[in-house]
């Protein structure tokens, strides 16, 4: 192993490129991964998280160690004549498009679960939050291994792409995860905390999934920004506004809530001291008593 490489300020600027692009590439894992363990039991839920962290790691790792058969994934296996349209099948494109398929009914599974309030049924039953169809722990894990297979490939033929040589793609991949390790939990919690953040996450995993689907039969803009599709961008875009208008209307709802709450403490101190409820009920009563006297309505 060669070390000297990191004298270059080459071997820098490619290694932290990649920790970039390995965290922003991994956006759509850190949501599938708090999505598949809220279905572990409570207390395994940071360690599902954890693990399966750790295992997709050790997935990109092995990736990294085939590079040269995973970028020969990209030449194709044969060639389909559809309607006047040649598509190329490669190995890549079935792995995205069988993926893809996955995430699409993973999302729709999900979000009839939350419509149809499993959860709450099932809390109602039992007396504690818990999902009606629990996992195990090793099934979370297999699953999450299985699904990062098909959202490495693109991040790890980018890094094959940027960088010459194998110590500086790993070291990239493994700071990525634990970066991504300290922040998975506070992102999980707000995505299972907060149903409009959950039903968010799963709209942005069948989206991901369409986007897999269309690209594994080679449908694409063909532009290219950080390394992503343009498609991607835009997903990436619509969720980042559509989470901007909800963390207003979640900052909305909370300011409002206090704000009520202020107005109740407020009336019942006024109460309290004798005072009517409402300031403005007293103008009002204020008002028709001089109206009265104007009258030569006396009261009693």
């Amino acid at each position: 192993m060669d070390l000297s490489i990191f004298t270059t300020a080459e071997a820098w600027i490619s290694l932290g490129t990649l920790i970039f692009l390995e965290i922003v590439l991994g956006v759509d894992n850190i949501v599938f991964i708090a999505i598949t363990t809220d279905r572990l039991p409570a207390e395994q839920q940071k360690l599902g998280r954890k693990l399966g962290l750790a295992g997709a790691m050790i997935m990109r790792c092995l990736f990294l160690c085939f590079a040269a058969w995973l970028v020969s994934m990209t030449h194709p296996l044969f060639t389909l004549d559809i309607g006047g349209y040649q598509l190329d099948v490669t190995v890549r494109g079935l792995v995205l498009f069988c993926g893809g398929l996955y995430l699409i009914y993973k999302g729709i599974a999900e979000l009839r679960s939350v419509y149809s309030l499993s959860t709450e049924k099932a809390e109602a039953e039992t007396g504690e939050r818990k999902h009606s169809h629990l996992i195990s722990l090793p099934v979370a894990i297999g699953t999450i291994m299985v699904m990062d297979i098909v959202f490495s490939i693109d991040s790890v033929i980018t890094a094959v792409g940027l960088a010459n040589h194998l110590i500086i793609m790993i070291i990239a991949v493994i700071t990525a995860v634990i970066i991504m390790m300290v922040f998975i939990d506070a992102i999980s919690d707000f995505i299972n905390e907060h149903v409009e953040m959950k039903i968010l996450a799963l709209f942005f995993i069948s989206a991901i999934g369409i986007l897999l689907v269309l690209d594994g039969i080679g449908i694409n803009s063909g532009i290219e920004v950080l390394d992503m599709h343009m498609e991607k961008l835009m997903v990436y875009f619509a969720m980042v506004f559509c989470l901007g208008i909800e963390l207003f209307q979640m900052a909305y709802n909370t300011r409002h809530r206090e704000f009520v709450q202020e107005q109740h403490v407020e009336q019942l101190k006024r109460v309290v001291m004798g005072y009517p409820a409402d300031p403005s009920n007293a103008v009002d009563d204020d008002l028709s008593d001089d109206e009265d006297e104007k009258r030569g309505i006396k009261k009693r």
